[in-house]
């Protein structure tokens, strides 16, 4: 197992992401999470990746119960984040940030995150002195890195690491369909991360599963080449570029575990071939104009939809239905909004609270209609 070029401490360059840990019952399942925390260690690599704002905190607790409980903390790296609804002034962020170390069970983190950082939100952090109270914390010894993930154009990245050159990492939105994709700007982003020599850590390499399950023609491409899974290729993808540091996966169970081990142990660079089956998957991609949301579910979780809109299956319903013609994406459809628990698209009041906290920047609100239209 190879050590990073850029932090000696990490292994690999494979990370776990907690944002879609195995549920049960609406509950992290704890030994499910213990037997995937245990396999990816027992491989070699050691870097796990959180925010108090995954799975309503259930992420911090479950790293707390089923990792920082159960191993020495020189084996395992931690990262956290400060993100946006969880402070309104200098003052709340050291509160929140000694509640996260306990929430995770530890006394430090090894990387920490300005989180989610745009054009907007970055303004309410500047005003907040949140980069100056976030490196007192480094100082302290209660961090080891700092750093920010970023979800906005190139120009604004470089308006942010020219103001705070103390950035010592960004974490981007990085894999194959956004990377010449001009509303995420990946190649342009990644590119700003290199000219100001930043390392990277990519999130969202299968891009919410969007790259894991792939119209028959794209599926078709990357089975011609006769190699790993679908989630193989553009994990690789993403850290076939010199810049980048560690890719995270949100592994929801073992199987994902087992497949991003096997692809990431013996890690190699994508070849001439797969790089140029990668870019035909892109374009048949082009052609299906599907909603490029990323099933964060922050518009759920941090938004509070007033009508209880479950938003990202609601896309993930119509995605499926434009790219596989399923006649039976009807009834995933009505699965999700059967019983009246859950709101239907129509039922979308156009308060725009989602689409505040959208990493994605998607136009929610102009969206549901074609839901809607759709299967309404």
């Amino acid at each position: 197992m190879q050590q990073s070029t850029f932090f000696p401490e990490i292994n690999g360059n494979l990370g776990f992401g907690c944002m879609r840990l195995p549920m049960k019952g609406g509950q992290v399942d704890y030994d499910e999470f213990t037997k995937m925390a245990d396999a990816f260690t027992g491989a070699g690599f050691n870097y796990f990746d959180t925010a108090h704002g995954y799975i309503g905190g259930q992420s911090e607790t479950a790293i707390r119960d089923c990792v920082a409980k159960r191993y020495d903390r020189s084996q395992f790296l931690l990262t956290n984040k400060l993100t946006d609804p969880y402070f309104r002034s200098q003052e709340e962020i050291r509160p929140f940030f000694e509640k996260q170390l306990g929430w995770c069970g530890v006394d430090y983190f090894d990387f920490y995150l300005m989180h989610a950082q745009d054009r907007n939100n970055y303004q309410k952090f500047k005003k907040c002195k949140a980069y100056e109270t976030a490196y007192k914390f480094k100082d302290e010894g209660l961090i080891k890195h700092f750093g920010i993930s970023f979800h906005d154009k190139a120009e604004v990245l470089d308006m942010i690491l020219s103001e705070h050159p103390e950035v010592e990492v960004v974490q981007i939105q990085f894999n194959y369909l956004d990377y010449e994709d001009a509303s995420v700007e990946a190649r342009k982003v990644y590119e700003v991360c290199e000219n100001y020599n930043k390392p990277v850590l990519v999130m969202e390499p299968v891009k919410g599963g969007s790259l894991v399950n792939l119209p028959k023609d794209a599926d078709q491409i990357l089975r011609d080449l006769k190699g790993g899974s679908n989630a193989s290729y553009a994990v690789r993808f993403a850290a076939s570029f010199p810049n980048i540091a560690v890719v995270l996966s949100g592994m929801s169970d073992m199987v994902q575990m087992q497949d991003n081990i096997s692809a990431m142990k013996d890690f190699m660079p994508l070849s001439d071939r797969e790089m140029d089956a990668v870019k035909k998957v892109c374009e048949i991609f082009k052609g299906l104009n599907l909603i490029p949301c990323t099933s964060c579910r922050y518009c759920i979780e941090e938004s509070e939809c007033p009508k209880g809109i479950r938003i990202p299956d609601l896309f993930a319903a119509l995605n499926a239905h434009e790219a596989f013609h399923n006649w039976n994406t009807a009834y995933y459809y009505e699965n999700i909004v059967t019983g009246g628990e859950h709101g239907k698209a129509s039922d979308c009041i156009k308060c725009g609270k989602c689409e505040k906290v959208c990493p994605q920047h998607l136009n929610i609100r102009e969206l549901l209609p074609k839901v809607a239209a759709a299967f309404e």
